[in-house]
C-alpha cells in the first residue's frame, strides 16, 4: 500500500516497527530456548532473533527433527489515535516466520498465520482503545504446528531464521474504501483494471486518472459505476496510445490514481498504483517474448539475505543487488525461492529486471488448504509489478500441482506457471545440464528451454567457468530462453556465537558471485564480458589492423546509436597504464541482432601504443564493457634485455654444484639434475630453484653441458620421460638479462602444460605483471580481464570459503608479458618472449568443505610457472569434463612448444 499523505481519502501508514534492518523500534521479547531464553529483555524489531543472539541458528537442510523450535513472544505498546475511530484499522506483518499468533489488548486479532514470507493481514478496529495506550503481543513459533509448512519452508538449501522479519504497521483507512487493484497493461496501450472495494450500496464510482510516474499530466481518465454490495469488483478498460513501454533496457513506468466516489461525486478513498505497459509471454515450442521480442534471459537467482541481519533488508541492499546485477549485464532474475520484499520488486520495476516470482517449497510443497491460501496472498500482494514476468509453483519438486491454476485467479495478465527443474507447461527448466544435454534439448526437445539454475558456482567454479561454450550454444538453440545463474551472493551468516566468524554451513551456502558483503568474484567480470548486450568479434590486433572491428548488438530494443563509445590508446609503464591518446569512433546504426563493422577513426600513430581500451556505455550512462587489447607481439617494449653490468661471465665448478657468475649476482646450479639452486646476490639469497621442471611429468635428466661461447656462457639440459621430452639452454652475456630458452614436447591429454620453478611461498609479499588482470583464471574462465598493468598483494583466500580478499593473489594468470615478484629477499623480473603466456603464481589451497573433486584443481609440483595450458574448473554438480569444449583437458597441438624468459635479478 502507498502512503501518499496522512489525509483522509488516503490510507495512512503507521509503523509499529522499524522500517528496514538500519531502522528498527525496539520491543519486549521473550526467547523460550538457546542464546539468552527464559528471560524478558528486548530485540530490535523487524530482525531475525538468531542474528541478535538469541536461539540457535539452523540451516534448511539438518534433519527437521534436529532444528531448534524456540517460541520468541515479542510485547509492543502504541498509542491508537482517537481519529482513527470509525475507520477500518488493519494491522500489517510483512513477513515472520514461521507460525504467527497476534492479539490486541489480551484478544486474538484472528487465525493463527502460518507461512514466513507473506504479508497478512488483521483486522483489528474493533479491538483498538482509541486515544489510549494499546498493548500488542505476538507469538512466533520457529517451527510450524502445520508439517507441510516445515517441510516446505524448512527441510530447504537455506538458512532459517525466526522471528518478525520484516516490517509491522498499521493501516488506516475509510470504513468504504479500495480493498486492492489488479492490473493488465499491455504493449498495444490496452489498460484493464480490476477494482476490489469495501462498500454498501450501489451509489459509488470508481475513477481511475492514468499518467507517467513523476509527471502530474493525465493521459487518460476512466470511471464507471459499482455493482454488487460487499466486496464487489469493478472492471475499468481504456484505451493509451503513443505509450513508452516497459523493459529491462527502458523501464517506464506509469502511476494510476484510483479513486472510489460517493454520489455526490466526492473521494471517499483513493489510492496510487505504479505499473508498467508490457506484454510477456511464453510462446509454446518457441520461446519468451517481451513485447513481441524474443527474450534470452540473462539472470541470477538472488536469495533475501545479508551476513548481519539475515533475511531482515533494506531498500538500500535491493538498489545494491539490482546495481550489481545490472552492472553484470543481467537482465532477469529468481526469486529464489520465497518472495523478496516489496521494495525488492519496486527496484526492479524502476531499474529494469525480469523477475520470475516464486512460492517457497523447496523439494517438498506445503498441502492444499495452506498452497490455496499463500498462492492468494503471494499474487495479490505482488501482482502490479511490471518486472514480474513468471510465476513460479515451488522448487524442484515442491510442486502442489493442485493450485497450478489459481495464480490465474488473481492474475488478469495470466502469466505464465513454471515448475523450476522440470518439463512443465510447455517449458524445461532443468536445473544443472551438463554441455550433452543442451545439445540435446537443441536437436531433440519441443518446449522452451531456460535451465532455471546452471553453472552452479560452489566456491570458484561455476559461473563464469564454462558459461561461454554454454552461452554460444544457448544463443543457438532454436527454442531457448536464457537461464539463470545459482546464485548471486554467498549466503554468509555472523555467527555471534563463534566470534563474529562467517558461516557458510560447509559447502552448502559458499555459491555467490560475489562474497557474503558482496565481494567481487572473477566470475562477476567475466559474466559482464560474456552477457555484454555489445559483443566486440575482435580477438587480437594483428600489425594489418586497420582500426575497424566487427560488433553485434545483443540488445533486446536498443539500437547500437543509442550507446557511446570511447577509445583509449595505452601505454604500459612499470607501475600503471597510462593513456596517450583518447577518442570516439564513427557513430553506427545497428538495430538488435545486427551485425557491422565499427571504425575506431584511430589516428595514424596507433601501432606506438601498448594497449588499445574501448569502453561501451548503454543509453543511461552504464558502463557496459571495457575491452582491452595488446598491441605488440612477441618481445616486449620493457623486456630489452639490457642490464648496466657488462662485466665478463665467468663459471666454476664446486662438487656438484655448477656456479654463474653474471655482474653482481651469481646463479647456482645442480650438475645433477640440471635444475636452479638459487641465486646469490652480494650478500643475499634468492630461493628460486627446482626448475626449470616439465609441469606435471616426471623426466629424467638425459643431458648437462656448460661451456663458454665467446663472452657468453652457455648452460644445457636435456630431459626424457615416458612419452616427452625436455630441452632447456640458459645463456649469460655480459650487460644482458638471464636467458632461458627452453623447448618440450608431450603426448596425451595433460590438465597443464609448461614449465615450473619452486620457491618458497612464506617468502612472497606480491606481484606486479602486465598481462590480464586483476583476478586470475582458468581455462574455461578466460572472458572479463582488462590488458594492464596489475599489482596485489600476498593473500592466503578460499574463494567463498574463507578470507574473501579479492582478487585472489594464487592461481593462474593470463597473458602475462612481465612479472615482479615481489619477496621478503630480494624482488626478481620474468619477461616472456611468448603471447599467450600464463603465470602461475602458487597453487590456492583446496576449500576445506569440498565434498567431490569437481571444483578441486590440481597444479603442478612446481609453485611458480609459465604454462601454455592450463586447468578447467568444474561446477557443484558437474566435473568440468562435461560443461562444454573449453572444459576438456590440453593437448599439444602438432609442433612442440617453444618459449623464452629473460630473468632480472
Amino acid at each position: 500500500m502507498i502512503n501518499l499523505h496522512t489525509t483522509a481519502q488516503q490510507t495512512i501508514v503507521h509503523y509499529l516497527s522499524g522500517t528496514d534492518k538500519d531502522h528498527t523500534v525496539a520491543w519486549d521479547f521473550f526467547c523460550t530456548k538457546g542464546r539468552n531464553s527464559g528471560k524478558w529483555t528486548t530485540i530490535p524489531v523487524p530482525s531475525c532473533w538468531e542474528l541478535q543472539g538469541f536461539g540457535h541458528y539452523d540451516y534448511g537442510r539438518v534433519k527437521l527433527a534436529e532444528q531448534s523450535d524456540e517460541v520468541g513472544k515479542y510485547r509492543y505498546r502504541f498509542k491508537a489515535a482517537k481519529e482513527w475511530k470509525g475507520q477500518q484499522v488493519n494491522i500489517v506483518f510483512e513477513g515472520s516466520m514461521t507460525d504467527t499468533e497476534v492479539k490486541i489488548n489480551g484478544k486474538l486479532t484472528g487465525k493463527m498465520h502460518q507461512g514466513a514470507f507473506y504479508r497478512f493481514t488483521y483486522d483489528i478496529s474493533g479491538l483498538l482503545k482509541y486515544g489510549a495506550s494499546n498493548l500488542l503481543e505476538v507469538q512466533v513459533s520457529k517451527k510450524s504446528a502445520n508439517h507441510s509448512v516445515n517441510l516446505a519452508e524448512r527441510d530447504a538449501d537455506f538458512w532459517i531464521f525466526g522471528g518478525i522479519f520484516r516490517p509491522v504497521y498499521l493501516e488506516i483507512k475509510p470504513v468504504t474504501h479500495i480493498e486492492r487493484v489488479a492490473i493488465d497493461a499491455q504493449a498495444d496501450g490496452k489498460f484493464t483494471m480490476q477494482v476490489f472495494t469495501q462498500h454498501e450500496g450501489n451509489d459509488y464510482r470508481v475513477e481511475a486518472a492514468i499518467s507517467k510516474v513523476n509527471s502530474p499530466q493525465v493521459l487518460k481518465t476512466i470511471d464507471r459505476a459499482m455493482w454488487g454490495d460487499v466486496d464487489s469488483m469493478a472492471l475499468l478498460t481504456g484505451q493509451l496510445e503513443n505509450i513508452d513501454l516497459w523493459s529491462p533496457e527502458f523501464p517506464n513506468l506509469y502511476k494510476v490514481v484510483v479513486a472510489l466516489k460517493n454520489k455526490q461525486g466526492n473521494a471517499i478513498h483513493t489510492i496510487e498504483q505504479k505499473f508498467g505497459f508490457r506484454t510477456a509471454e511464453l510462446r509454446p515450442h518457441d520461446g519468451f517474448y517481451l513485447n513481441n521480442k524474443k527474450v534470452l534471459f540473462k539472470g541470477v537467482n538472488r536469495h533475501s539475505f545479508w551476513p548481519e541481519s539475515g533475511r531482515t533488508l533494506s531498500k538500500a541492499i535491493s538498489i545494491e543487488d539490482v546495481t550489481l546485477m545490472k552492472d553484470m549485464n543481467m537482465n532477469a532474475v529468481r526469486m529464489s525461492h520465497y518472495p523478496p520484499d516489496q521494495h525488492f520488486l519496486d527496484v526492479c520495476d524502476s531499474m529494469g529486471l525480469m523477475v520470475i516470482d516464486e512460492l517457497t517449497g523447496w523439494q517438498k510443497m506445503y498441502d492444499d488448504t495452506t498452497a490455496r491460501r499463500l498462492v492468494k496472498e503471494l499474487v495479490i500482494r505482488d501482482v502490479n509489478h511490471a518486472s514480474i514476468m513468471l510465476w513460479a509453483n515451488g522448487n524442484e519438486g515442491g510442486f502442489n500441482r493442485t493450485v497450478d491454476g489459481d495464480y490465474h485467479w488473481y492474475d488478469p495478465q495470466k502469466r505464465h506457471v513454471i515448475h523450476p527443474w522440470e518439463k512443465f507447461n510447455h517449458t524445461d527448466t532443468k536445473h544443472y545440464p551438463d554441455y550433452n544435454y543442451m545439445v540435446n534439448a537443441s536437436l531433440y526437445e519441443k518446449e522452451v528451454f531456460f535451465p532455471t539454475e546452471f553453472m552452479h558456482g560452489l566456491y570458484d567454479g561455476g559461473h563464469g567457468a564454462g558459461l561461454d561454450d554454454f552461452w554460444n550454444l544457448i544463443t543457438q538453440m532454436p527454442r531457448a530462453a536464457g537461464g539463470f545463474l545459482w546464485v548471486l551472493a554467498d549466503e554468509g551468516v555472523v555467527r555471534r556465537d563463534k566470534n563474529d566468524s562467517i558461516d557458510t554451513y560447509t559447502n552448502n551456502a559458499p555459491d555467490g558471485i560475489v562474497g557474503p558483503y558482496h565481494q567481487k568474484e572473477g566470475s562477476y567480470y567475466t559474466i559482464k564480458e560474456i552477457w555484454s548486450p555489445v559483443y566486440m568479434g575482435l580477438q587480437t590486433i594483428e600489425p594489418s589492423f586497420n582500426g575497424l572491428v566487427p560488433v553485434e548488438n545483443r540488445f533486446l530494443f536498443t539500437n547500437l546509436d543509442q550507446c557511446s563509445f570511447q577509445w583509449k590508446l595505452m601505454q604500459a609503464g612499470k607501475t600503471a597504464m597510462t593513456t596517450i591518446a583518447t577518442g570516439k569512433p564513427a557513430t553506427l546504426s545497428l538495430k538488435p541482432g545486427e551485425r557491422g563493422m565499427m571504425d575506431l577513426q584511430l589516428p595514424a600513430t596507433w601501432a606506438t601504443a601498448d594497449a588499445l581500451y574501448l569502453t561501451a556505455t548503454d543509453p543511461h550512462g552504464k558502463e557496459i564493457f571495457t575491452y582491452s587489447w595488446p598491441v605488440h607481439h612477441g618481445t616486449t617494449p620493457t623486456s630489452s634485455g639490457q642490464t648496466s653490468n657488462t662485466t665478463a661471465v665467468q663459471a666454476k665448478e664446486e662438487g656438484n654444484t655448477l656456479i654463474v657468475q653474471q655482474g653482481n649476482y651469481a646463479v647456482y646450479f645442480d650438475k645433477s639434475t640440471g635444475y636452479l639452486t638459487q641465486i646469490v646476490k652480494g650478500d643475499e639469497v634468492l630461493s628460486l630453484s627446482g626448475g626449470p621442471v616439465l609441469a606435471g611429468l616426471e623426466q629424467q635428466l638425459a643431458d648437462f653441458t656448460h661451456k663458454k661461447v665467446g663472452d657468453d656462457y652457455i648452460v644445457q639440459a636435456a630431459y626424457k620421460g615416458k612419452d616427452n621430452w625436455m630441452n632447456a639452454t640458459w645463456t649469460f652475456s655480459p650487460g644482458k638479462l638471464v636467458k632461458l630458452e627452453y623447448s618440450f614436447s608431450q603426448r596425451g591429454e595433460a590438465e597443464f602444460m609448461g614449465i615450473t620453478f619452486n620457491y618458497p611461498e612464506e617468502k612472497i609479499k606480491g606481484m606486479r605483471w602486465l598481462g590480464r588482470g586483476p583476478y586470475r583464471v582458468w581455462k574455461n574462465r578466460l572472458k572479463g580481464l582488462q590488458w594492464g598493468v596489475w599489482e596485489k598483494a600476498y593473500n592466503n583466500t578460499i574463494t567463498g570459503e574463507r578470507g574473501w580478499q579479492y582478487p585472489e593473489f594464487k592461481g593462474n594468470h593470463a597473458e602475462v608479458k612481465w612479472v615482479t615478484v615481489q619477496t621478503g629477499e630480494f624482488p626478481f623480473t620474468v619477461y616472456a618472449e611468448s603471447d599467450n603466456l600464463f603465470f602461475q603464481m602458487l597453487k590456492p589451497e583446496s576449500p576445506h568443505g569440498a565434498y567431490n573433486n569437481n571444483t578441486t584443481v590440481n597444479y603442478p609440483a612446481g609453485n611458480i610457472g609459465f604454462l601454455n595450458a592450463i586447468q578447467p574448473i568444474g561446477t557443484k554438480f558437474q566435473s568440468a569434463s562435461v560443461m562444454g569444449p573449453q572444459s576438456q583437458k590440453n593437448v599439444q597441438l602438432n609442433a612442440p612448444y617453444t618459449g623464452v624468459l629473460w630473468f632480472e635479478f
